[in-house]
């Protein structure tokens, strides 16, 4: 592999890091300069965007315009920070120890900046495969780039034979994991004074009672694992992230408001869970309405995005087994774009440089030498599929 790769690598993965595109905040700046930077080489790109105009997916092609190819797919955005907790700024690339630190270097900055500097010998290419580069918005907030551009590509008929997920996976090929449904519950009473509760609904009590009930079916789903999960844990989770209620240590608290996540590995399951908690939750309203007939208690879906199924037959996996020369896969617990390319007919593996336990926080790297190790894996790829018949 060339070394001037490795070092255009670096340069745009500093750039790229310089951009805060902290997920729903706007990735405008970031997407200009990679749709420059592709329309420079020649590529066909469609944007889209999100409702508010803020946000935009890119999409850009190499070769043929037919269907097939291979699309190489990463998130733009990433989590938020406290720079505070770090040992250098966050959006400053930082060089040393055979690792650059910086927000989103690892999730996924890296494995783009890695696609867009084999972009210009993609380019150079007679490639007999279209060659797609996706880029998403909000996929850690709600997954709600991805869908977009899907439909979109729906709508022109492209539909490339594999899909690669930049993740990090430590550059281990992930065969499959689990969903990712998220969700925010509003729980509305009555306020009044604390010295006489009963004449008052309390939302913060009555939320504590709906997220203990969430809590008992997280345990009565580790009876409902298969025998042979493949996952850790193997059954399905659920979480509670944030919760936000009340106004004073003497009043009752009329409004109260939580996120919450379940990581499902069966659909069987979320749908379990919605039945108890629709069901539990019709018992809370019939008390909380004996006082107060406006109270309510709604559950808004922020997303849900099912997992990566194994497929013994994928044209990803066997992509993957041609350019890592192993069949052997991993699956994760954690979410990616993956089930939503898989569920629009699109077969997909996760793979890519970094590792997902330096994700999301403080001083976040990746190693060079796992940049290397990539750039050398979509050269194979350029060499050995994308210009040669099988």
């Amino acid at each position: 592999m060339n070394d001037n790769l490795l070092t255009q690598s670096l340069n745009i993965l500093e750039e790229l890091i310089a951009f805060e595109t902290v997920a729903l905040t706007s990735n405008l700046d970031l997407i200009n300069y990679v749709e420059k930077y592709l329309d420079d080489l020649g590529a066909k790109i469609i944007l889209t965007h999100s409702p508010d105009g803020e946000r935009a997916n890119l999409f850009a092609s190499f070769g043929p315009e037919t269907n097939g190819g291979i699309v190489l797919s990463g998130h733009s955005d990433v989590v938020p920070v406290n720079a505070n907790d770090w040992t250098t700024p966050p959006f400053q690339a930082d060089q040393r120890d055979d690792c650059v630190f910086g927000r989103g270097s690892a999730d996924m900055k890296g494995f783009i900046a890695c696609v867009l500097a084999m972009a210009p010998w993609f380019s150079s290419l007679d490639l007999i495969k279209p060659l797609h580069i996706a880029l998403t918005f909000d996929e850690e907030d709600g997954f709600h780039g991805a869908p977009i551009l899907l439909e979109d590509l729906k709508s022109k008929n492209i539909q490339p034979d594999a899909v690669i997920i930049g993740e990090p996976t430590g550059l281990k090929a992930i065969a499959a994991h689990k969903g990712c449904y998220e969700y925010a519950t509003t729980i509305k009473g009555l306020n009044g004074h604390s010295s006489e509760p009963e004449k008052a609904v309390n939302a913060v009590q009555y939320a504590v009672q709906f997220i203990n009930r969430l809590m008992e079916l997280t345990s009565e789903m580790v009876s409902r694992a298969p025998q042979d999960s493949p996952y850790q844990p193997p059954s399905t989770t659920m979480s509670v992230g944030t919760i936000q209620g009340g106004q004073a240590r003497c009043v009752v608290a009329e409004h109260c408001k939580f996120d919450w996540e379940m990581r499902p590995i069966q659909r069987s399951d979320a749908v379990y869970v919605h039945e108890q908690l629709a069901a539990f939750a019709d018992q809370l309203l019939s008390e909380m309405r004996e006082i107060h007939p406006e109270a309510s208690i709604e559950t808004e879906r922020v997303c849900e995005v099912d997992g990566l199924e194994y497929e013994e037959e994928s044209s990803a996996l066997s992509l993957m087994v041609k350019l890592l020369g192993k069949s052997d896969f991993d699956v994760v617990s954690y979410g990616t774009e993956a089930g939503l390319y898989q569920a629009a007919g699109m077969p997909a593996v996760v793979w890519g440089p970094g590792d997902i336990e330096v994700a999301h926080r403080p001083d976040e790297f990746v190693r060079i030498s796992e940049l290397e190790a990539c750039l050398s894996v979509l050269e194979r790829l350029g060499r050995e599929v994308l210009t040669k018949t099988d």
